[in-house]
């Protein structure tokens, strides 16, 4: 099975990014071989797809097929600074450039010379960073601010965005220009409710994560089980794959130990379908839909 994990950081405990893809659902194997595909190219690509669908993984994908893979893979969330310090951050700036400017620092082109660069939120830019952005791609050459001498860069740049961004060039919010710059070639990732055959390889994946992690809890799910976690998380959001496959493994470790069916967890192998029933709520309409035993 191909999987696709980030790598480890504090950051991924709160945060709502996919940390792991699998490539078992035909869709998902097709784009697989797409991926291997485009990634000796230096073409630029955009990748689309809802909050949780993995661009990310995919990007990191991209690169480490690709002929960059020994050099720098950067991935900034363009949504994460204000209009005033984006420039600084993409570009650079020299010592003075601005208030609090204490000491010149390479901005994220430079850092990832020679690599990737993994624009996320692309859609987020403000419209005077987007002129600057489609310069730097055109001329391969960044300006610091407070700076007049260009830095020459070789940088393949993968952006990423979960908005539409044809509908953002018609309300005027991003350009055109741009827009065509880095689509040159597209990837479209379908949210897991849509990959029915990804489901129960992250849920093992994850079971198998957070047992290793908590050294603790169950190890398998039963028949049942994975019957009705398919049935619930195709109805979800693409995130859902996430959030609910990880509280499988942490169900022995709730606090509500109170719960029949989190006492019996504790010491129970396999997470059955009533366990999920009675664990979260939003498992009831699935478990009904399957019309499976709930001891199963």
């Amino acid at each position: 099975m191909q999987l696709l994990t980030l790598p480890a950081t504090p950051a991924l405990a709160t945060s709502i990014r996919a940390t792991a893809q699998v490539f078992e659902d035909p869709s998902s194997k097709a784009l697989l071989t797409h991926l291997q595909q485009i990634a000796p190219s230096d073409a630029s690509v955009l990748i689309i797809g809802e909050t949780g669908t993995g661009k990310e993984l995919v990007a990191r994908h991209i690169h480490q097929l690709s002929n960059r893979n020994q050099q720098p893979f950067v991935a900034v969330n363009c949504g994460a600074f204000s209009e005033s310090l984006v420039e600084a951050e993409l570009f650079g700036h020299e010592k003075g450039a601005f208030t609090g400017a204490l000491a010149a620092k390479a901005g994220w082109f430079e850092e990832a010379n020679g690599g990737t660069l993994f624009l996320d939120e692309i859609g987020d830019l403000p419209l005077p960073i987007q002129v600057k952005l489609l310069r730097v791609l055109q001329e391969q050459e960044v300006v610091r601010l407070g700076s007049r001498k260009s830095t020459p860069i070789h940088v393949r740049v993968l952006a990423a965005t979960n908005v539409n961004l044809e509908q953002a060039i018609d309300a005027g919010h991003f350009r055109e220009d741009l827009y065509y710059r880095l689509n040159v070639v597209s990837l479209a990732l379908q949210p897991l409710r849509e990959r029915p055959g990804d489901i129960l390889p992250l849920a093992r994946h994850f079971l198998q994560t957070y047992r290793q992690r908590l050294q603790h809890g169950p190890k398998t799910l039963s028949l049942c089980a994975e019957e009705v976690l398919r049935e619930h998380l195709a109805r979800q959001y693409p995130r859902a794959g996430k959030r609910h496959t990880s509280q499988l493994a942490s169900l022995p470790q709730s606090d509500h130990h109170r719960e029949g069916s989190a006492l019996v967890a504790l010491t129970r192998q396999t997470i059955r379908a009533r366990d999920l029933a009675a664990k979260y709520p939003g498992y009831h309409t699935a478990l009904t839909a399957t019309r499976l035993p709930q001891a199963l």
